[in-house]
């Protein structure tokens, strides 16, 4: 998968949980040295399980409608601690408890920490319409 595909689905992934309230959101783009086994991390929290479902069930439904399903989740039930595996990311959406427990920052601290707007890929300028000879006349004078 090329890397802007990539990095537009991470993208689309952060806007469904910012769309649910997600809270404290962390992106890490895992350093290709370190011995991880995904590109990047979508790290997010909700303040009470019906929250944190409602913020995997919505990554869930935008990135299906994108064609892309997760291959696994985990600890949707409990809503502790949901993990959406993606392959070349993985979306976890924690209670505040578990997420100061497990603390993935910090055991990921190799990993780059990216802001969701460096996802975004740059918009191409608008071409500026060119004028016609006959405006380029009367604009002369």
């Amino acid at each position: 998968m090329k890397s802007s595909e990539l990095r537009q689905r991470v993208a689309e992934a952060i806007s469904a949980a910012q769309a649910k309230k997600a809270e404290d959101l962390t992106i890490l783009q895992m350093d290709r040295e370190s011995p991880s086994f995904t590109d990047y991390f979508v790290i997010a929290s909700g303040s009470n399980p019906r929250q944190i479902q409602a913020i995997s069930d919505e990554v869930e439904q935008r990135l299906a409608r994108m064609g892309l399903n997760a291959t696994h989740v985990e600890g949707y039930s409990q809503a502790e601690w949901v993990l959406l595996d993606y392959v070349d990311f993985v979306v976890h959406v924690f209670s505040e408890k578990a997420r100061k427990y497990y603390d993935l920052e910090r055991l990921w601290k190799s990993a780059t920490r990216l802001h969701p707007l460096e996802l975004k890929p740059a918009r191409k300028r608008a071409a500026r319409p060119r004028s016609s000879p006959r405006t380029r006349k009367r604009a002369k004078g």
